[in-house]
């Protein structure tokens, strides 16, 4: 049996059929080649794909712009409660009619529309109400039984706001002093319209004294009550508001244009007290992304800056602001301050990379089309190595911490058994489901690794880059190629593979098709460490953690002993993974066990941490005692190796490329633009003493790889 894919994302059960004679059918035709193919599906499977089939067309075909802007009006007055209410009029241009909620949001990769927490959905036509059904096959549309002729339709709905404090958009987004609301929970659109032909007036009323902040202009307010302008349907989803009793509004970099704000919201006071360092390096980061880019496609920006326990933490891009989500005391606390450092510069960074310039296959006519996220190794592997630059250039990481994140990564990937067997391709595809996916076993399963494997694999071009072209170019110039243009608002500009290897050969030509295909299309066993080694440092393990990876340990309530016996757990013993083959593994432990003693002593920690010295100097096996379930039991892990944390050091006579990577980009005032980038000749050989390590001649590339 064959499996297709059909255009919902739903799967086609067609018998096999002899592809042979379809070819014979000829091209020229094709009304033939679809008897034959429709004549070979059984009744029961002719229903199915008609019925799909005919709701695709209702999402493509275009039956032309309303007569008049969709009404939306949101009443948050309740979001404490974790309910808000919605009501919408929906002006008809067709009989019947089917309402859609959005399935597929823009940059969750994934059919993530918190459909499950619509409730008390009312349909009114003329004044009284009407049935509706959904569909059997696509859950997310809504077949509305409106009288012949109705010219209006009136949507009452509810939200119910999560609990859950981890996910994305669809997870808790409420507490007692603060709410952050997604237009894409509260809203219905008629299918059959293009997305740039539904324009939404609405407005949102808040509970008393709470301020707010938004990109989505705003007509006039009063009394808690915001009238927006009208947007089309993508623009306001586009917009997502966060809303406070605890709310503070800065601007950054003032000297710049357009105007750049971050709205702080907070569960205290406390919370959004932001230093005027970190304004300042909020600032900076405004400075530098624009020197990186040279161009800006936003009227305003607007960081929503959410501190709160109560929220996941998270951050999602949009064109022309934001939605960040981090801690209560992330302004306060050093260890949670340096967890999300470069959260802001990702987010920031998206606005050119994956909103301006995007995947087409992730570019959709509707949010009820799937997307294909094979691309994510440049959407958010690229992002992630420009929010990693842009932290350390602005002054959110210090250049050491730089180098300890640096460090962190190429450890964790260096040592994930999972490389054997799924290429980083993989991870990319089948990112709707490796978000949610669980921690146990995660090494071994792989979780989203085309975010940090891709910030070593674009570090490594980058250094291919300076090196061909002897430090004239860099990645900066591939940035500002094919992220700059033009400033102006918001539009999107999609690419495929080819357009960014076309791109990366205007700043350097090299054979980058094979460059990427190898290290993205292929199973690797060792992590990208090329990017590191010949920018001048190196990976290596020391016995004592860097500051940086202490932070992360306290912020996240975690002890990461996975370079030294495999094991990686909370701070109350819960085993969350053993890497395969490690000594934690040959003893037998595995996720979901609880560490109670460790060498006869309840566990802590430090009392782990000691053992694992001790082991060092006795060679004899540490002894752990677990709880699995309602069972106990004693495992011997042997293991005299020491401690072991990731650290980077310099290669002796090396130049330091990633100095150059984190050095300061921002021009005074009166320094002129950067000259726009032209075609280069490939490189060419010299003395071998004096050819760089990554200079190569086009089509080859004599780049030592890692376990090869």
């Amino acid at each position: 049996m064959h499996l297709a894919v059909d255009p919902l994302g739903g799967i086609l059960d067609l018998p096999q059929i002899d592809q042979g004679m379809l070819l014979r059918a000829g091209e020229g035709n094709r009304e033939r080649s679809t008897r034959l193919l429709w004549k070979s599906v059984s009744g029961w499977h002719r229903f199915r794909m008609l019925v799909r089939l005919a709701l695709l067309l209702l999402l493509l075909s275009p039956s032309g712009a309303l007569a008049a802007p969709i009404q939306l009006r949101v009443d948050m007055s309740e979001a404490t409660r974790r309910i808000v209410h919605a009501k919408l009029a929906i002006p008809l241009t067709t009989d019947p009619v089917t309402l859609l909620y959005p399935k597929w949001i823009p940059g969750e990769h994934g059919p993530t529309g918190p459909i499950a927490n619509l409730a008390g959905l009312r349909v009114l036509a003329n004044g009284k109400e009407v049935p509706w059904k959904r569909d059997e096959v696509e859950m997310y549309a809504i077949h509305v039984l409106a009288p012949q002729g109705t010219k209006k339709l009136d949507v009452a709905l509810d939200f119910l706001i999560s609990g859950d404090e981890e996910g994305y958009t669809f997870a808790a987004s409420s507490t007692s002093r603060l709410a952050v609301l997604n237009w894409n929970q509260v809203l219905l659109y008629p299918a059959g319209i293009p997305l740039e032909d539904l324009v939404y007036e609405a407005s949102l009323t808040l509970p008393p004294g709470w301020k707010y902040g938004t990109a989505l202009p705003v007509a006039h307010e009063s009394a808690g009550k915001i009238e927006f302008r009208p947007a089309p349907l993508a623009t306001l989803i586009d917009s997502p508001v966060n809303a406070g009793e605890f709310f503070r509004t800065i601007t950054l970099a003032p000297e710049i244009h357009p105007r750049h704000v971050i709205h702080l919201v907070g569960d205290s006071r406390e919370a959004i007290d932001m230093t005027r360092e970190e304004e300042e390096h909020c600032s900076n980061l405004v400075r530098e992304a624009l020197a990186l880019f040279g161009a800006h496609h936003y009227r305003e920006y607007h960081f929503l800056f959410t501190l709160s326990d109560h929220v996941p933490f998270f951050g999602l891009e949009h064109h022309e602001s934001s939605d960040n989500r981090v801690k209560e005391r992330s302004l306060i606390d050093d260890d949670l301050r340096v967890r999300s450092a470069d959260l802001l510069s990702h987010e920031f960074a998206h606005s050119w990379n994956g909103k301006y310039r995007r995947p087409a296959d992730l570019t959709t006519p509707s949010y009820e089309i799937p997307m294909r996220t094979d691309l994510l190794w440049v959407y958010e592997g690229l992002t992630q190595y420009l929010g990693w630059m842009l932290a350390a250039r602005s002054g959110l990481l210090t250049p050491e911490q730089a180098r300890d994140y640096l460090a962190e990564i190429a450890a964790d990937l260096d040592n994930e058994p999972g490389r054997t067997w799924r290429p980083l391709l993989d991870t990319a595809v089948s990112a709707q489901f490796l978000y949610g996916a669980e921690r146990p076993w995660s090494a071994w399963r792989r979780g989203v690794d085309f975010y940090d494997e891709s910030l070593l694999l674009w570090l490594e071009a980058d250094g291919i880059i300076r090196a061909g072209t002897h430090g004239e170019r860099s990645l900066d110039d591939f940035c500002r190629l094919f992220h700059g243009g033009k400033s102006g608002p918001p539009e999107v500009k999609t690419y495929r593979f080819e357009d960014v290897v076309a791109a990366m050969n205007a700043v350097y030509p090299y054979d980058w098709a094979d460059f990427f295909t190898e290290r993205v299309n292929r199973v690797q066993p060792r992590a990208p460490l090329a990017g590191i080694t010949h920018g001048g440092w190196k990976l290596s393990y020391v016995d004592s953690a860097s500051a940086y990876h202490k932070s992360l340990e306290h912020a996240r309530k975690r002890v990461d002993l996975r370079y030294s016996i495999g094991l990686y757990l909370t701070d109350e013993g819960e085993v969350l993974d053993v890497l395969h083959g490690t000594p934690a593994a040959r003893g037998g432990l595995s996720p979901g066990m609880k560490v109670i003693a460790v060498n006869g002593k309840q566990f802590t920690p430090d009392v782990i941490r000691e053992a694992i010295r001790a082991a060092a100097r006795s060679r004899n096996p540490i002894e752990v005692l677990t709880k699995n379930g309602e069972f106990y039991g004693t495992y011997r892990v042997s293991y005299a190796g020491g401690e072991r944390y990731p650290k980077l050091v310099r290669v002796a006579g090396a130049s330091d490329l990633l100095d150059l990577d984190l050095a300061l980009r921002a021009p005074p005032a009166d320094r002129p633009p950067r000259a726009p980038i032209s075609p280069r000749s490939p490189c060419r050989w010299r003395p071998p003493d004096r050819t760089p390590a990554w200079c190569a001649p086009r089509g080859r590339t004599n780049i030592p790889r890692r376990g090869a």
